[in-house]
Formats: C-alpha cells, sequence, structure tokens
C-alpha cells in the first residue's frame, strides 16, 4: 500500500500509460512503422531484382537479332513485307 501512494510510483506509472497509449508515437503506431518499413524493404528487393532482369533481356535484346525479331514479333505483332499475322486469343 505503502508504494501505490508513493508519489514517483504514480508519476511513473502515469508516464508509461501516456507513452503507450496517448502519445503519437505509441507501441501501435511504432508497431505498424516497423511491418511498413519491412514491406517496403522486400518491395525494394523485388524491384531491384525486377530492374536485373530487365537489364538481362534488354542487353539480350541489343545483341541478338533473333531475339530482337521474336520480341517484336510476339509483343508487338510486328510482321515481315509479304506475311500475314493471326492473333489467337485463348479462352
Amino acid at each position: 500500500m505503502k508504494i501505490i501512494k508513493n508519489k514517483y510510483f504514480l508519476t511513473l506509472v502515469g508516464l508509461v500509460v501516456w507513452l503507450t497509449f496517448f502519445d503519437k508515437n505509441d507501441v501501435f503506431t511504432q508497431y505498424e512503422l516497423i511491418q511498413k518499413c519491412h514491406k517496403l524493404d522486400k518491395d525494394k528487393d523485388y524491384y531491384q531484382s525486377e530492374i536485373e532482369s530487365n537489364k538481362t533481356n534488354l542487353e539480350e535484346l541489343r545483341t541478338n537479332k533473333k531475339s530482337l525479331e521474336t520480341f517484336s514479333r510476339e509483343k508487338y505483332l510486328m510482321k515481315k513485307e509479304n506475311e500475314d499475322v493471326y492473333v489467337f486469343v485463348a479462352k
């Protein structure tokens, strides 16, 4: 009972309660920010790997005429002279 009447103890308990629940940087907000930071790190890793993959593909298209032709035919439906292009749509 004596510890409950101690003003320093009450002040400490009040401060802990305030910082845990009512402050703008409370525990729950910090947890959400940490989760968001982890998600952004994962997104960063994904996009960096995609950039590397695209750089590799771009270099392949710049150096290999056959792959450039295949890419342009499949992606942009380009064709040579005197050719017909048929597009089949899968349902």
